[in-house]
């Protein structure tokens, strides 16, 4: 049976995982299970992507790109070197290296996958990740949604309903879901999110504070330096993961910036209260999201039966905090945040295989889906009045349609222009795509005009009009980047990103190529450390939770160690985690 990739392409990170012997295993190379979203070009031109990248870009930021998947859907470029790519491409990278990544796991070829997608993202941003897939040489058997991903990974009771909350909070998007699994069905009944909301825009508000004390002391605006600003928003990056189990830390660059041929170096202490007041704001946003996404499920709070934390920016204490607070009960992250999306697509793919591995899938849409017509507006007949079809928390597959009449006499062409959101004037909502249905028949107005809409498992749209007296049909084209990308650069998109794999040598270089000149010795130690860290990794869910907190913040201190390749923190660290580890087998 043709195995079934399950990926999570995140903001920050991505991964890649398979249901394999009945047995979800997220892949892992040189003992990580994440890749960093970051692509890049070297000096010489050859393709970087994940940590190689990510370490490249806070002195070669122009030659680097990250937090590709803000850009998703965008008609729009980014400049890598001195080329520029689209957003699907860059992400086509990220896939393809999680690919190959599969195919040196399996030993032979590899080309189906489910890609994980944030609940709320638009149908362009949907029909663009899809396009990354294919670009990356996989046939994209599903979309999903990220927070019903996670869901599947938790275990219900089957003698039993049970209501879950997923919260899930990433590097660039939010997304909270109300999830019911009764019976091996596992049933979406809301969700809400902000695609604009996540652990970048934390990183943005404390790189902010940061400049603007040093500007204040210094004069100099850290911000005006493309890689003053990458040194930076990579220290504070390193300070908001560290906030999550310290107290206080310490932000320190040297000869970050000169003034009048004087160096000036920076240090700047950060404590957690004072990070949390920063964020409040951007997380009161997310439980409005989570109200929301209740009211739509017409439930209360007391109706739900477990909160689970998804995504890396949930391990933020506060978070925890404000969402058990809202809740009034425990929240659950016994499943890693980071990997949890992962491993429910890849027991998506397996249901797809037809391994029966219990749950079956029911998703929603996460908007309303409809046409621009003339109507009411605000009291006043309008012709930017939104029409819903299909309306938003449907579940999917869905399929409906709309009668609409010609609005005069003798009308021979009707155009309908789809839009998705909840605000009655289109003019608030997203434009989708528009189509002319022209040779009507020429009679008087009200001439019947049915819309059909169908909403496939992926969320993705295919509109329909016809004209009911004559049976004159035209199908939704939709007039929208990712088509107009399909059209003019599909071929040369493959042929660019199977020639940037090919210049580098089959594979995009990785940390490993950075290690060449590393001593035999520390090379010993990172692989000792890193196998401990996969070990801590797989016992953490099983152990009290103390002891799961514990054993996570040390193994999340040696891999910021191994990653800087720091011999001394990693001998410090490293005896820490080995005792923990060795004390909780015996348990």
């Amino acid at each position: 049976m043709e195995a079934i990739l399950g990926i999570d392409l995140g903001t920050t990170n991505s991964a890649v995982a398979v249901l394999q012997d009945g047995q979800v295993t997220v892949l892992r190379e040189e003992g990580e299970a994440l890749l960093p979203s970051v692509v890049g070009l070297d000096g010489d031109g050859r393709l970087l992507v994940g940590a190689a990248a990510r370490n490249q870009w806070v002195l070669a930021p122009e030659r680097t790109v990250r937090s590709i998947k803000r850009r998703m859907g965008e008609e729009t470029t980014v400049r890598l070197g001195d080329q520029q790519y689209a957003p699907q491409e860059i992400s086509a990278f990220i896939l393809r290296s999680l690919r190959d990544r599969a195919e040196r796991h399996f030993g032979h070829p590899v080309r189906k996958a489910v890609i994980t997608v944030p609940a709320f993202f638009s149908e362009n941003q949907r029909e663009a990740t899809r396009e990354a897939g294919e670009l990356a040489g996989l046939e994209v058997v599903r979309i999903i949604n990220e927070p019903t991903a996670a869901s599947l990974t938790y275990k219900s009771e089957p003698e039993k309903m049970e209501r879950l909350l997923v919260y899930d909070l990433g590097g660039g998007t939010f997304d909270v879901s109300i999830v019911q699994i009764e019976q091996g069905v596992v049933e979406v009944l809301s969700s809400h999110g902000d695609t604009r909301l996540g652990g970048d825009d934390f990183d943005q508000l404390l790189l902010d504070r940061v400049c603007d004390d040093f500007a204040e002391e210094h004069g100099v605006d850290l911000r005006r330096s493309l890689t003053a600003k990458s040194r930076l928003l990579r220290a504070v990056e390193e300070a908001k993961i560290a906030l999550s189990f310290q107290a206080v830390v310490t932000i320190e660059e040297e000869f970050i910036a000169e003034k009048k041929g004087v160096p000036l170096h920076l240090k700047r202490e950060i404590k957690r209260p004072e990070y949390e007041e920063l964020i409040e704001p951007l997380l009161d946003k997310t439980l409005t999201c989570v109200d929301e996404s209740l009211s739509d499920a017409h439930l209360q709070i007391n109706q739900i039966d477990k909160g689970i934390l998804v995504g890396g920016a949930s391990r933020t204490p506060m978070v925890h905090r404000l969402l058990q607070e809202r809740l009034a009960q425990e929240i659950h992250s016994e499943v890693d945040p980071d990997l949890c999306v992962t491993l429910g697509a890849a027991v998506q793919g397996g249901l797809i295989a037809g391994i029966d591995v219990g749950p079956i899938l029911v998703d929603i849409t996460p908007h309303t889906l409809g046409i621009e017509t003339l109507g009411p507006l605000q009291g006043f007949l309008s012709p930017n009045h939104f029409s819903p079809v299909i309306e938003r928390n449907t579940p999917l597959p869905a399929s409906r349609s709309e009668l609409f009449g010609t609005t005069y006499d003798g009308q021979d062409a009707a155009r309908i222009h789809v839009f998705q959101g909840e605000d009655e004037d289109v003019r608030h909502n997203e434009p989708v795509g528009k189509f002319l249905l022209e040779g009507l028949a020429e009679v008087e107005r009200g001439n019947e005009i049915l819309v059909r809409f169908d909403l496939d498992l992926d969320g993705i749209l295919k509109v329909t009009a016809t004209e009911r007296s004559t049976g004159l049909e035209k199908r939704l084209v939709v007039d929208n980047a990712v088509s107009r990308f399909r059209a003019k650069n599909r071929e040369e998109a493959l042929a660019r990103v199977a020639a940037a794999f090919e210049s580098s040598g089959s594979a995009p270089a990785t940390s490993q190529d950075a290690d060449a000149d590393l001593s035999p010795e520390l090379k010993q130690i990172i692989g000792t450390c890193e196998e401990l860290v996969s070990k801590a990794e797989r016992i953490a869910p099983g152990v009290n939770p103390e002891d799961a907190t514990e054993i996570r913040e040390l193994a999340g201190k040696l891999r910021t160690a191994i990653s800087e390749r720091s011999q001394a923190d990693i001998e410090e660290i490293l005896p820490k985690l080995e005792d923990l580890v060795f004390y909780l087998e015996d348990v």
